[in-house]
Parts: structure tokens; C-alpha cells; sequence
């Protein structure tokens, strides 16, 4: 249990620390450092898969799972894509919102796509949340596309995820990046002599090309303490744990990065931690885990 704890802390702090790491790639585009953590996932997961010998469940995996695989491979990227673009674009607090709305939006899909029924104070807690989100549209006038962006993709990964039979987490991440390796390092090499969407690799020093190189294994570690994680641990533990990734890149927008959020955002943002405290109640007492009182 202990262990557990310790090896989810460890995947959520990582994640939360990730804008830190983008920020280094303000003069690379954000298209050419997805094409790297595409690239280098890949290669770090096949290293990873490789180092175990066990490739025989290639043969097994139904061919319906590796084409659920690669719509998440497409969702994904989708994800990985504009969090790299907005955490250089100085929009770190709204990665942080469509990571605190996420858990919501992944009930609401529950219910629209897979029939499932939700309790009183689920249906409370989206209600509040979609009361902090129109706030901060009215007060931005505009919706905040980057948090639904990044929401509503990472929920829709997850609910093709939850189709996918006959692989673990590291595995079908492995297609998922093989599926995308392709297109993204034929993408790198067309641009690595040009001056398109992308920087020439020509043009960077050895430090940002070694943290490029690295993207696989930011990308790659988390997921690895995560699934250790999920062995161990309640997944209603791990569930509060999920909090620790947006909570850290929101501090470090404000903090680090200076990232001006107006009261009204906040108030926004408060009715989002507010549905946050419900969903995570509610979450409880259907797990059957109660306070434990103070004597």
C-alpha cells in the first residue's frame, strides 16, 4: 500500500512538473516537439518492452483493438499537441482547468455514451462545474477552449481505452505511439532542413536536442509509476491523487511563469474545486470509505 502511494505521488508530481520541462522548447514548434515525443515514446517504450522479452502478445491482439488503438493514438496526439502549444503560449492555468475538468467530463461520457446511471451528487457536482466554466466564458467571452480541448480528449482516450481488450497500459501506449512514430518522424525529416512549421534541428543547440530526446522518457516514466500504482493501490486513493498534477501546473502558471488570473476567473475556477469536493465525497461513499474520526 505504502509503495502504491508512493509510486502515484511520484506519476502525478511528474505530470504536474511537465510544463516546466515545455518551457524549454519556446523556439521549437510545438508540432516539432510533438513529432520528438511521438518519436522517442515510441522508441523508449519498445527499448522498455524489449528489455522483458515479451513480444509474443503481438500475435495476440485482435485486430478491432489495434484500430481502437489508433483513434486514441489520433486523440492523443490531439492532447499532446495543444498542451505543448499552450503551456508555451503562457496558457498553463487553462491546462490546469481541462485537468481539474476532466474527471467530470469522464462521468457526463459515462452516462451519454455508456448508459451508466449517476448519483444525485454527480449530476450536483457537473451542475456546479458547468457554472464555473460559464463564468469564466463570460468573463473571457469566449469559451475556455484550451481546458475543454484537452478535457474532452483525454476523456474520450480514456472511454476508447476502457473498450481496449488484450493489452496492458505500457502495450497499447506502444501501438499507440508505433501508429503515430511514422508520420511523425517523416514530418521531422522534411522539416529538418527547412524553415516550415517546425524548427530545423540544424538550428538547436545539443542541450534542447538532448531534452528532445528525453520527451520519451517524461512521457514514458509517469505512465510506468502509474500502472505500478494501480496495482497496489484503491483506485478511489488514486483518484484523489489525480488532483496533485493540476494543482502543481496551476501554482507554477501563477507563481513561476507569472500567468495573471483575474477574480473572476478565480471564482470560476472555485466553483470547479467546489464540484471537485462533491465528486470526490460522492466517490467515497460509494467506494464504502469513511472518514476515519479524530479522537
Amino acid at each position: 500500500m505504502r509503495d502504491g502511494v508512493i509510486y502515484g505521488i511520484s506519476a502525478y508530481l511528474l505530470w504536474g512538473l511537465l510544463p516546466i520541462y515545455w518551457k524549454q522548447f519556446q523556439q521549437v514548434g510545438a508540432i516539432t516537439v510533438l513529432g520528438h515525443r511521438i518519436v522517442w515514446s515510441a522508441l523508449f517504450l519498445v527499448i522498455l518492452i524489449g528489455i522483458k522479452r515479451r513480444w509474443g502478445w503481438v500475435r495476440t491482439v485482435p485486430r478491432t483493438t489495434y484500430l481502437l488503438l489508433l483513434g486514441g493514438a489520433l486523440l492523443l496526439a490531439i492532447n499532446w499537441g495543444v498542451y505543448i502549444w499552450a503551456v508555451n503560449a503562457g496558457h498553463i492555468v487553462d491546462t490546469a482547468l481541462g485537468y481539474f475538468i476532466n474527471p467530470l467530463l469522464n462521468v457526463l461520457i459515462g452516462v451519454l455514451v455508456l448508459g451508466e446511471r449517476m448519483r444525485p451528487l454527480q449530476w450536483t457536482a457537473v451542475g456546479i462545474a458547468t457554472i464555473g466554466v460559464l463564468s469564466i466564458t463570460l468573463q473571457q467571452g469566449s469559451l475556455p477552449w484550451i481546458a475543454l480541448v484537452l478535457a474532452t480528449s483525454f476523456s474520450l482516450y480514456g472511454l476508447v481505452k476502457k473498450k481496449v481488450v488484450g493489452v496492458t497500459a505500457i502495450q497499447g501506449l506502444a501501438i499507440e505511439t508505433l501508429w503515430l512514430a511514422l508520420p511523425a518522424a517523416g514530418f521531422l525529416v522534411v522539416t529538418a532542413s527547412s524553415t516550415g512549421p517546425g524548427v530545423p534541428m540544424t538550428g538547436l543547440g545539443r542541450g534542447t536536442i538532448l531534452l528532445l530526446v528525453g520527451t520519451g522518457l517524461v512521457t514514458s516514466l509517469p505512465l510506468v509509476l502509474f500502472g505500478a500504482a494501480a496495482q497496489r493501490i484503491p483506485l478511489s486513493t488514486l483518484g484523489f491523487l489525480q488532483y496533485l498534477a493540476p494543482s502543481i501546473a496551476f501554482v507554477i502558471g501563477i507563481t513561476v511563469y507569472g500567468e495573471q488570473v483575474s477574480t473572476v476567473m478565480l471564482t470560476g475556477f472555485a466553483f470547479v474545486w467546489l464540484a471537485l469536493i462533491v465528486y470526490s465525497v460522492d466517490s467515497l461513499r460509494a467506494a464504502g470509505v469513511h472518514p476515519t474520526p479524530v479522537p
